[in-house]
């Protein structure tokens, strides 16, 4: 019994192992795809952009989010605020940007975030449309940057990226450190055309391709991810654009990061079971051998690993680990190597040196990647037993710790002449 126990354990932490010898291909992905950018000629096209903001009870970071939009330095934008049947304040503060030109507000019944952003795309008429959630702040020219991502017309969608505003937790300060590392895999993806997702909280879509492909999936739960996802069904390209940037709140309790990496997982397996034809599809080249890669490292890896440590912990109960206390100190000194490298990597990368303050919360890193394990568990029993799908967004605290959007102007917009403009 042992000794098949012992088989189990290597046939468990075996893919763990192979898919981070994989990932190291990331590194070198990520240089390349820096180098080219910093290459790049500006882009010269500068269509009309709408920015679409769905809000459901988001009185405490509406205002905010809506005068860093118009102070952003792009002049030819419109602004579409869709109140998604708020019970706070949110539609009374939305109502008072309508003296504004450029501000349409929209209010509907609730439906769901998918459904409120559809409502702001039929009301738009700009050739790019960005879709940002409500507690997003932009930086002054996250418009341009993001533009500059359409390279060509065969790229259909560009990802902007995000950083926490909210910093004063050890929770948030970790999760800021992990964000840079999606950027940095963000990076080595759209190197090779294999991104599969624009952020819900920071992204563009051409107008053209959203007629071609259709919007938002309502009564998903992984909406942004699936639209990706049809964009390279349709042969588009996904760009990314690190320096496009929206600082966003995260999760500042543990309660509200579990809910939240288990509405993600769940969209990304919603998402995987709708487009299951593509894995291995020829037709669509290498997206359709990374995709089977994807949901293995993303939906897969992370059940093996749960299942690897507690067979590891029955094996160290009984005496019978087939690995010895020095080979797993060893590989553990090498993973904790290796996080604060990539860390450190990815905060070369994006430049952000400030954020280096925050390696002493690196430690935690290690309960945090069980959780995550034990999120996709949760999630993946969640979609077995069919559990309905729900917005779930996160409760907003509207503090901001970035010294570089603190000092944004959060004054409110004159109040509203025009109230009939308010879309039922």
């Amino acid at each position: 019994m042992i000794a098949t126990l012992g088989q189990y354990y290597f046939l468990l932490v075996g893919p763990v192992l192979l898919i981070g010898l994989i990932e190291l291909a990331y590194y070198p992905l990520a240089l390349a795809f820096e180098v080219r950018r910093r290459r790049e000629v500006p882009a010269s096209w500068w269509p009309k952009v709408s920015v679409i903001v769905p809000a459901y009870n988001e009185g405490r970071v509406i205002a905010a989010c809506v005068e860093s939009i118009l102070a952003d330095d792009y002049a030819d934008k419109e602004v579409i605020l869709v109140d998604d049947g708020s019970t706070d304040n949110t539609l009374p503060l939305l109502c008072r940007y309508l003296a504004r030109g450029n501000v349409t507000v929209l209010h509907r019944p609730n439906g769901g975030k998918a459904a409120a952003l559809n409502a702001g795309i039929e009301r738009a008429t700009g050739e790019v449309l960005v879709f940002v959630d409500a507690d997003g702040l932009f930086t002054g020219n996250t418009i341009g940057r993001l533009l500059n991502g359409f390279t060509g017309p065969d790229v259909g969608a560009v990802c902007g990226n995000d950083e926490p505003a909210n910093l004063d937790r050890v929770q948030t300060r970790l999760l800021a450190l992990l964000t840079h590392g999606t950027a940095f895999a963000r990076r080595a993806l759209a190197s090779v055309n294999l991104l599969t997702i624009v952020s819900g909280n920071i992204g563009a879509f051409r107008r053209s391709v959203l007629d071609e492909i259709g919007t938002f999936r309502e009564g998903f739960i992984g909406e942004d991810l699936e639209l990706t996802w049809r964009a390279h069904r349709a042969g588009y390209r996904v760009a990314f654009r690190p320096d496009a940037l929206v600082y966003a709140e995260v999760p500042s309790t543990a309660a509200g990061l579990w809910k939240q990496r288990v509405r993600w997982t769940r969209g990304l397996a919603q998402t995987a079971l709708l487009h299951r034809d593509l894995v291995f599809s020829p037709r669509h080249g290498r997206l359709g051998w990374y995709l089977p890669y994807n949901v293995l490292a993303m939906l897969v890896l992370p059940v093996l690993q749960v299942l690897s440590l507690l067979l590891t912990l029955a094996l160290l109960v009984s005496g019978d680990l087939p690995l010895s206390p020095q080979v797993l100190t060893g590989v553990g000194l090498i993973g904790a190597a290796t996080a604060v490298g990539t860390v450190v990597y990815a905060i070369a990368l994006d430049r952000a040196w400030r954020d280096l303050r925050f390696l002493y919360v690196l430690p935690l890193w290690t309960v945090y990647s069980l959780a995550m394990s034990l999120v996709v568990v949760r999630a993946l029993l969640l979609e077995a037993a069919g559990a309905p799908s729900r917005w779930n967004k996160l409760e907003r605290t509207g503090v901001i710790d970035r010294q570089d959007v603190s000092t944004l102007p959060v004054e409110l917009g004159a109040p509203a002449g025009r109230s009939t403009d308010v879309a039922a």
